[in-house]
């Protein structure tokens, strides 16, 4: 079990929701305004991802593939390539950028998540209190990142992207050889947007069963929630939704996310989902066994009959509702008799009948 701010992240806890806003701020104002969104909504926490373009990227005119909205209507999308460079650099922020949007998420008590990609920006969310870290898919080989991430005892959080189950293995055995066990491993689609027949919403089950002490999360690279509840359904603990101003702004990972009028629809859905799931057994309180009784049948006599007539010789029939006599106790009457005197339509009883 993980707690963030208050809050559990595990199996027979609420699922946590995360609002992720990295790719689709372009500033520190953009950036709050996100973040007061997602507060509005009913998130968990919000996420970005702190990085460094100059740094990260060496061939700055590496192009980057990705789809846009340009009609609504219709749903007409385009393929667009740009230097990955340039994306990146519209995310960056400054470290003291980077704490005047972490402190607005505590003053709205949402929790910070980040991404990050160098050891430097560790130390940062380790100084401006980051309750949970994580690593990119593309790092997630990256074993001394992730030794100096789990080093920090915080919460670290995995993307696995396209890793294989071999390394996902290997970089929890890393994180755990470093004393850190606050894991949450990411089922994370490739995509912006993935392609629903490479989603494998079913990886989530599998990660559960690889590790059943872990936390399991569902990066959502989807428009809309139906992917969400179906890996809730599935075991997921933790759910990454990516959230925008405008779905139809021409830049990476828009044309996926949930823009406002549409997130607490999105945290009502959940929710809704979640309550609904209640127990695995068939636990009948009062209230639905008077219910059941009410659609089920008993026993009325179908003609007048006198006191000492036989069950067999008794014209019934069988009607709603069941307080009476049940069919199955009818059935298991055996040679009995009537107690008493008893007219067309009459309801009845056990008591009714003794032994012949």
């Amino acid at each position: 079990m993980i707690k963030i701010g208050g809050k559990t992240i595990g199996a027979g806890h609420p699922c946590f929701l995360t609002f992720e806003a990295g790719p689709t701020h372009d500033g520190v104002e953009s950036a709050k305004a996100l973040i007061t969104e997602a507060h509005k909504a009913g998130g968990d926490a919000i996420k970005f991802q702190i990085l460094d373009p100059d740094r990260l990227v060496a061939d700055r005119k590496q192009l980057f593939t990705y789809d846009v909205l340009v009609d609504r209507e219709t749903g007409a999308t385009e393929t667009v390539s740009e230097p990955l460079y340039d994306i990146l650099a519209r995310r960056a922020l400054s470290k003291d950028e980077w704490r005047e949007v972490k402190a607005h998420a505590d003053s709205l008590g949402l929790a910070f998540f980040a991404t990050v990609g160098f050891e430097d920006e560790i130390d940062l969310l380790v100084d401006i209190g980051c309750q949970s870290i994580k690593i990119a898919s593309a790092d997630v080989t990256h074993l001394p990142l992730l030794r100096y991430a789990a080093k920090t005892g915080v919460s670290l959080q995995i993307d696995t992207g396209n890793a294989g189950f071999g390394e996902i293995e290997e970089a929890v055995d890393v994180i755990r050889s470093e004393g850190n066990d606050q894991i949450i491993i990411h089922h994370c689609p490739s995509g912006y947007p993935a392609r629903y027949d490479q989603v494998n919403l079913r990886v989530v089950e599998s990660l559960r069963q690889l590790f059943p002490e872990l936390a399991v999360a569902y990066s959502d690279h989807n428009p809309g929630w139906d992917l969400d509840i179906s890996a809730i359904m599935l075991g997921a603990n933790l759910i990454e939704k990516t959230i925008t101003f405008d779905r139809t702004t021409r830049s990476v990972e828009h044309i996926m996310s949930l823009e406002p009028q549409d997130m607490k629809a999105f945290v009502d859905a959940i929710r809704a989902v979640e309550a609904c799931q209640g127990s695995p057994r068939r636990v009948m309180d009062a209230e639905a066994r008077k219910k059941a009784l009410a659609i089920r049948r008993s026993v009325f006599a179908n003609a007048d009959a006198p006191a000492g007539t036989r069950l067999a010789d008794l014209a019934v029939e069988f009607r709603r509702p069941g307080y009476g006599l049940t069919p199955k106790e009818y059935e298991a009457m055996g040679d009995t008799v009537l107690t008493r005197d008893v007219k067309v339509g009459d309801m009845l009883n056990v008591s009714d009948f003794a032994k012949a």
